[in-house]
């Protein structure tokens, strides 16, 4: 029998202070007029959750001095998880989370959690599906009637098999969760399970035990559903509504910073390794894999659109997700209008770059 699943994260009620330290509320809105007028950030320092992973165009903006050039500075705030990462978000404890996934603040505001989508982080997260070596594979459909170590909350692979004509993609196949990456891994070297799907983290172990004939290779959750997004950046609603410079700022700087990946992915590799203190073989085992792994600011409204109406068709949405429209938590005019500004501030060191995300633009957001 088909299970609902329920988001249980309930949102903090969050009181603000009217008046300031050190000033009147007259002379703090005079301030914060002035600051709207010239495009200045509304806040200087902000709270982000990027996960054990690092954030690659934070790495980049940060040591580059793009974040800095936009007047904005970052205050890391660490999380366990990604459902910690959402209560931190939730309660106000953080302004952004970045790698949280697609699914999670998906169904935080499916809960009544007022989040909006204003940008992005990964669009392909570079996730291996592995076998044991020699298995068979046919695409999606070799997972009909197999068991498989594969969360059926990653929209990717339920909307795959709907797409084969499948109304009821939880009963057709076998989805065992497990905690852990390396679990799941067991599980496919033992044989309880036929298929599994690795973390971006798990990239080197599964190269090499695919080269020593432990295991195969044989997909990818891209290749399962092309730009499926793998990590939106989401804050709360009124955070965003407040603070429309500071998000600009974000995206112009990320944007940068993003113009600067492209070009210069080696120099990418040492410069996230270092920050998250793992070996440059390690991060370039994901982050070299141009097929697999693919970095974008945009909000992908599009992708961002089809993944909730997979949810909702698989049952991980709360019922109150068919009260809300998804349209209406996720901002694209902030990314829009921050795309404009940068080109016309930061267009000649990349020409063909900026165009190139104005295309991407059209095409997934509109």
């Amino acid at each position: 029998m088909k299970k609902r699943f329920f988001a249980v994260l309930l949102a903090a009620a969050m009181t603000f202070s009217l008046a300031a330290c050190g000033g009147s509320s007259e002379e703090k809105a005079e301030g914060e007029s002035t600051k709207a007028e010239d495009g200045a950030p509304e806040q200087e320092v902000v709270k982000w959750n990027c996960g054990t992973s690092g954030n690659v165009l934070l790495t980049i903006a940060e040591d580059k001095g793009y974040l800095e050039d936009e007047g904005i500075s970052i205050e890391y705030v660490e999380a366990n998880a990604n459902a910690d990462a959402m209560t931190l978000l939730a309660t106000g404890k953080v302004d952004v989370v970045s790698n949280a996934g697609t699914s999670n603040p998906l169904q935080q505001i499916a809960s009544g959690v007022d989040l909006t989508i204003f940008g992005g982080h990964m669009v392909e997260g570079c996730m291996p599906v592995v076998a044991k070596a020699g298995a068979e594979w046919n695409g999606i459909e070799s997972f009909i009637g197999k068991k498989v170590a594969v969360n059926p909350s990653y929209f990717a692979f339920t909307g795959a098999v709907m797409d084969l004509g499948y109304e009821d993609p939880l009963s057709v196949v076998d989805w065992e969760v497990y905690s852990d990456y390396n679990d799941a891994l067991a599980a496919v070297v033992r044989g309880d399970v036929a298929y599994a799907l690795m973390g971006t983290g798990q990239n080197l172990a599964v190269q090499e035990m695919a080269a020593n004939g432990e295991i195969d290779i044989v997909s990818y959750q891209s290749e399962i559903m092309e730009n499926y997004s793998c990590c939106r950046m989401e804050a709360q609603t009124d955070w965003v509504n407040e603070n429309p410079n500071t998000v600009k700022a974000i995206i112009r700087a990320l944007l940068r910073a993003q113009s600067y990946y492209e070009n210069n992915k080696e120099e990418a590799v040492t410069l996230l390794a270092k920050d998250i203190e793992a070996t440059e073989e390690y991060v370039a085992a994901y982050m070299l894999d141009d097929e697999h792994y693919f970095v974008s600011v945009d909000p992908l409204k599009n992708s961002v659109k089809r993944a909730w109406d997979i949810l909702d068709k698989t049952g991980f949405l709360d019922e109150k997700a068919k009260d809300i429209n998804i349209d209406d938590h996720i901002n694209t005019e902030l990314y829009e209008e921050a795309l404009t500004e940068a080109t016309e501030k930061y267009g000649d060191e990349d020409p063909e770059f900026y165009e190139e995300m104005k295309t991407f633009f059209e095409e997934n957001d509109k």
